[in-house]
């Protein structure tokens, strides 16, 4: 008899899955952000590495699974076949090729598209009641390639969006004004890149609206100069990469977000990228951060933002450059 035979007495097989299990494609620095972030988090008790490196698979793997006794003992396998992310409750997907210095989101598209076109099918057979969430760019467009390469509704394919760029933005303003990111109320919505458009006219602390206290608040007749914020997100990713070389820590703090309001049923809101057309006047069919409700079922509500003419004309046209980009997409 062995010892583990000796030790207990089973009364009831193992469940096979805890039902809250996530798996990340990609094991790059974003890829391993997320994992981290989650597991640290106790976000998923049970996280999935997927990657075609096998050798940097393994070593990740272990890497975490070595640290078991400093988290609650989360369950983490990797390997380099799609069977290892059967039951999953939520897919990440963070592979795809690394953004260049200097280049933009949008010239990255036709090659992660036809990265996905060899995953998503395979994920969602394996998968089929998951939620997938994309955070490979360009963000938009690839969340849009995948809800049409998956076959899932709408509301179970979301894009990370401009929800790490809405916290970059919180941070900014918290910086300016001695207060804490998280007293600092703001939006960032449109495109994950050039084309995000800043909610100036929601922008408060307990509150209190910017635009009541500098009613040209972001414009070019601001003496405050506060649209150079906005001008800092957009850049922000940009002067990272420039510094280290990628970004990483940051989106899978985001992620992490993101997961644990899909995973526990929070409702939290978050600006999330999703299917747009209909929304603020916008009749392409385009993915697209606007602020979400998330919970099990994925996107439950989007909120209904009262946004001034210049906002709603700025989110439209960041609508027409996706579509016209999608337009160049080679299924």
């Amino acid at each position: 008899m062995s010892v583990k035979a000796k030790l207990m007495k089973e009364i009831a097989e193992p469940m096979a899955t805890s039902g809250n299990k996530v798996t990340i494609v990609g094991i790059g620095q974003v890829g391993m952000a997320c994992a981290f972030s989650i597991l640290t988090q106790s976000v998923s008790s049970e996280v999935a590495l997927i990657d075609v490196n096998a050798d940097k698979l393994k070593g990740e793997m272990l890497d975490l699974q070595h640290g078991s006794a400093f988290m609650k003992n989360a369950q983490i396998n990797a390997s380099t076949d799609f069977a290892v992310s059967a039951g999953s409750r939520l897919i990440v997907i963070t592979a795809g090729v690394r953004q260049k210095e200097g280049e933009s989101r949008l010239n990255l598209v036709q090659r992660n598209c036809d990265i996905l076109k060899g995953i998503i099918p395979k994920l969602v057979e394996l998968s089929p009641d998951c939620i997938l969430l994309v955070v490979s760019n360009p963000v938009d467009i690839l969340t849009y390639v995948a809800w049409k390469l998956s076959g899932l509704p709408k509301n179970r394919v979301i894009g990370s969006g401009t929800n790490l760029d809405s916290s970059r933005f919180r941070f900014l303003m918290s910086q300016r004004l001695g207060v804490a990111p998280t007293s600092c109320h703001g939006w960032i919505i449109g495109e994950h890149g050039d084309s995000s458009v800043p909610v100036w006219s929601g922008v408060n602390v307990a509150g209190v609206r910017l635009s009541e206290l500098n009613p040209s608040i972001g414009t070019a007749d601001d003496e405050e100069k506060w649209g150079e914020l906005h001008y800092e997100v957009v850049n922000s990713a940009y002067e990272v990469i420039r510094l280290k070389g990628y970004t990483s820590w940051a989106i899978g703090l985001s992620v992490a977000s993101l997961a644990s309001a899909l995973l526990r049923n929070t409702y939290n809101v978050h600006a999330v990228s999703t299917l747009v057309n209909g929304e603020q006047g916008i009749t392409d069919e385009v993915y697209l951060s606007l602020p979400c409700v998330l919970g099990r079922n994925g996107v439950t509500h989007v909120v209904k933002q009262i946004l001034t003419e210049a906002e709603t004309k700025k989110l439209q046209e960041s609508a027409r450059i996706m579509a016209e980009v999608q337009a160049g997409i080679k299924f």
